[in-house]
């Protein structure tokens, strides 16, 4: 354990970086598998394949909201804990731990009331259509009752990685997604139970995740670990990893409310057709996104680590190769999806029409996504570093100043309603990306200056 901790301050970053990152990468994907093998497998179900994808698209507004709920108390927790860490406080790291997974179960237990009584009416509201409300209240009603699954495997596996174990929290996913990938044709075919199948397979699949991410921090290798007497918590440990992941809360939680928001508008403009296609788009987009953030979730420990042991060149050190990496990566996806947008949206249905409505619409859609990059790096060195003002700021501005205002602007001003729509989404990327480097430079240089020696800090004035 104390080896975990040492390398954290110690061990060179780029090897670190990637140590810690490559797992949580493949986690990601993996993780993405849950989904994207679900619309997979339901596209191409025979004859009602397309009604059935957009049925189960219309839910993911729901589920998005289910993981952003996992994300407030978990992405809020982790880094505070790893702070802790840093600091050799190992009870408040407990306590925070505990308190999170107290709260966790709370919420669990809250957001399965809500969906069991109201999924119908919410999906109405989200977009479904009289031909695909049956898919999607047959997908929701299942879901829901995995609900406390999916909030410890997302939110408890946060604190896995905080610790610097990204092998076991890689694990976490692989033992679900697997599950998964074994269990979806066996109950949607097989057992000929349709969306149904797939639902039931996710629950089960994030039962089994569930119970491997509990089983590891109740056990003597984690690190800090969960301790009963700490799952009722004071304000004063529960509040501040609320309020640090209060912005990835809004990220998740606002993908939901654009996605209704696109949907309800395609819906308006081009149909059932236009909606599917919008599946498809947010799919890609899944894709497109998990491995950054897998790289930045691994970057995560060694950021939040050093600013608490006050090692602010490691800081840096790690900020700069964390950008790098995930700007290439954005560039070379976006590139990917430009060249070849048919190979992408022919991987969730056979439908000709289908798929060549999704690759017009996925050039449009991801013109944005070049740079974006930046935004992934950013947002989460805010986050490691206990930032919590600027990451819900940037959060804010991106979704709602931005995307949500434009969503309904462009098909104002552009003839194809429906491409205006789709154009909402680069045109908001661009501009908070712009944004979100602004605010950066100067709030980076200011956490800095909190953590350097003093002498340092004079010696670098006086060299500029």
């Amino acid at each position: 354990m104390t080896d975990k901790k040492e390398l954290l301050g110690t061990a060179p970053v780029g090897k670190l970086l990637f140590k810690l990152a490559l797992p949580t990468v493949v986690a990601q994907l993996i993780n993405m598998l849950y989904n994207v093998v679900d619309r997979i497998y339901i596209g191409h179900m025979p004859e009602v394949g397309d009604l059935a994808l957009t049925g189960v698209g219309v839910c993911m507004p729901l589920i998005m909201l289910v993981s952003a709920f996992a994300a407030l108390v978990g992405s809020g927790g982790a880094p505070r804990a790893s702070i802790f860490m840093g600091k050799k406080d190992m009870e408040s790291a407990e306590k925070t731990l505990g308190g999170c997974f107290g709260l966790q179960i709370v919420v669990s237990a809250i957001l399965t009331v809500i969906l069991l009584i109201w999924n119908e009416d919410l999906l109405l509201a989200f977009g479904a259509s009289s031909n695909t409300i049956e898919y999607a209240t047959s997908y929701m009603s299942i879901y829901a009752i995995g609900t406390v699954f999916v909030q410890m495997t997302l939110g408890m596996n946060a604190f896995i990685t905080a610790q610097g174990f990204t092998k076991i929290s890689m694990m976490s996913v692989v033992v679900g997604a697997v599950a998964n990938i074994i269990l979806d044709p066996i109950f949607i075919y097989g057992c000929g139970m349709g969306v149904r199948g797939a639902a039931l397979a996710t629950v089960i699949s994030q039962a089994f995740s569930c119970v491997w991410v509990l089983s590891f921090l109740f056990g003597k290798r984690s690190i800090f670990r969960l301790k009963p007497k700490y799952f009722i918590s004071s304000p004063k440990i529960i509040l501040p990893c609320v309020a640090l992941g209060t912005a990835t809360f809004i990220m998740q939680a606002s993908e939901s409310v654009i996605s209704v928001c696109f949907n309800s508008s395609l819906l308006e403009y081009g149909g059932d057709i236009a909606v599917g296609a919008m599946t498809i788009l947010t799919s890609v987009m899944q894709f497109a996104m998990l491995p950054p953030q897998g790289i930045a979730q691994g970057a995560q420990p060694i950021l939040s680590y050093n600013y608490g042991a006050k090692n602010a060149s490691r800081v840096k050190e790690t900020y700069k190769l964390l950008l790098k990496v995930c700007l290439i990566y954005s560039v070379t996806i976006w590139a990917a999806v430009m060249l070849f947008p048919s190979v992408f949206a022919s991987m969730f249905s056979p439908d000709a029409e289908l798929v060549a409505f999704a690759s017009k619409a996925l050039r449009i859609y991801f013109a944005g996504m070049l740079l974006f990059g930046i935004q992934i790096a950013c947002q989460m060195t805010f986050v490691s570093l206990g930032n919590a003002p600027s990451s819900v700021l940037v959060a804010v501005v991106r979704k709602f100043i931005l995307l949500l205002p434009l969503i309904y602007i462009m098909p104002n001003l552009i003839s194809d309603r429906t491409i205006g729509v789709y154009t909402a989404e680069p045109i908001a990327d661009i501009l908070a990306v712009t944004f979100t480097a602004i605010l950066f430079v100067f709030q980076f240089k200011k956490a800095l200056k909190k953590i350097e020696p003093q002498d340092a800090i004079t010696n670098e004035e006086k060299t500029i």
